[in-house]
This record gives C-alpha cells, sequence and structure tokens, in this order.
C-alpha cells in the first residue's frame, strides 16, 4: 500500500513543479512531512541552492507539542530566517501533499511570520 501512496504522490508532485519554480524574486517553499517530523527549505530554482531551511528535528528547534503545534513553530522559523536572508516573497510547494494538516499549519504559521505567498 505505501508503494501506491508514494507513487501517486510522485504524479501529483510532477504536476506541480510543471507549474512552479523558485527564481531569484520568489524562490520556493518546499515542504517535506515524515511520520516524525516537518521539514521546509527556501530553495532558488535557477542556481539550484538551498537558501534557509528549518525542520522539527533540527538543534535550533525549540518547539513542543503537537505535530501541527511543531508544524506553525517550523513555519515561523523559516520565515524567520528567509526574512534574514533578503527573501520576502516565496511560491509555496507543497510537494503532492494535500494542503491540510501540518502542511497547511506550517504555511500560516510561515504568513503570520512575514512571508508572502
Amino acid at each position: 500500500m505505501a508503494g501506491k501512496k508514494l507513487s501517486r504522490r510522485d504524479r501529483i508532485k510532477k504536476g506541480i513543479r510543471k507549474r512552479l519554480t523558485g527564481s531569484e524574486e520568489r524562490p520556493r517553499l518546499s515542504v517535506f512531512r515524515s511520520n516524525k517530523g516537518i521539514y521546509a527549505q527556501v530553495i532558488n530554482d535557477v542556481t539550484g541552492q538551498t537558501i534557509v531551511s528549518a525542520s522539527s528535528l533540527s538543534k535550533d528547534f525549540a518547539g513542543t507539542g503537537s505535530k501541527s503545534d511543531q508544524s506553525i513553530a517550523v513555519g515561523k522559523l523559516v520565515a524567520e530566517k528567509a526574512i534574514a536572508a533578503g527573501v520576502k516573497q516565496v511560491v509555496f510547494d507543497r510537494n503532492g501533499y494535500l494542503y491540510h494538516g501540518r502542511v497547511k499549519s506550517l504555511a500560516e504559521g510561515a504568513r503570520e511570520a512575514g512571508l508572502v505567498f
């Protein structure tokens, strides 16, 4: 069953990435969700470079509570790092996941911290 889910997510992901690329002015905010944590990266696809990243499992993360609360905190953390790096606008890449639950919480946390998308 897991193989079916992953192949479905890959198909959705490819469709999203056809229309969505990160540029110098508006890099891509990519989200990865695992059972243990949630990860976010701000990526410039033109140069192939990750500008900033944050994770619920990184050492500089101090959030506690439910996974949804941790997602909000990761969103705020990645937004603060991005703004410090000079990025104010991004393109949101949900990476094949539904815009619901932890993915939505991360997006809302990033918006609260000042990122525009």
